[in-house]
């Protein structure tokens, strides 16, 4: 069998539409920390499981072992500097121009489009990454677009403002404003 050149398997998976996270935990010293993560999926709703998956060098994944939670801030439409900050090594990522603040024993993202608050159940070996199953302990949701990322860019889902939505989401909507 002939090998994969990973370039092209690369160029191939950049096809793939994916959600935008940013997973965080708390160091094992208490400073929170976190990462743009790419590879986030809902996998089973009884008991309410999603997954993550980290390269094995990931500090963040380190710190998510040691610490076994962690949280997913699913990023929305215009967030693409939060996902870039939390992308760049060595970048201050919990410094003054991010709003954060501590939900479920977690560090949580301010203005996200939504929250999903881990136990880590299992880790499973996935080549040179490792996938992560967290058991869901908290969740929260606004109403905005999820941020998305395909051909190397971010956007979002173009019919997300138009689907019909109910005339009381309008009103919780204006009130939070």
């Amino acid at each position: 069998m002939t090998a994969l050149d990973p370039d092209r398997f690369r160029a191939v998976m950049a096809a793939v539409c994916a959600p935008v996270t940013i997973v965080t935990t708390f160091s094992e010293d208490g400073r929170p920390c976190g990462a743009t993560v790419s590879s986030f999926t809902s996998l089973s709703l009884d008991p309410p499981l999603v997954g993550v998956a980290f390269d094995r060098r990931s500090a963040l994944l380190a710190a998510i072992r040691d610490r076994g939670r962690f949280g997913v801030n699913l990023l929305g439409h215009g967030q693409d500097d939060l996902a870039v900050l939390f992308a760049t090594r060595g970048a201050d990522r919990f410094g003054a121009e991010t709003a954060w603040f501590t939900d479920d024993g977690l560090p949580r993202l301010r203005d996200a489009a939504g929250w999903v608050g881990c136990d880590l159940d299992r880790t499973i070996e996935a080549g040179d990454h490792l996938l992560l199953f967290g058991k869901v302990t908290a969740l929260g949701r606004a109403e905005r677009p999820p941020l998305v990322y395909a051909h190397r860019t971010f956007g979002t889902h173009s019919k997300f403002a138009e689907r019909p939505r109910p005339p009381i989401t309008d009103l919780i909507a204006a009130c939070a404003r």
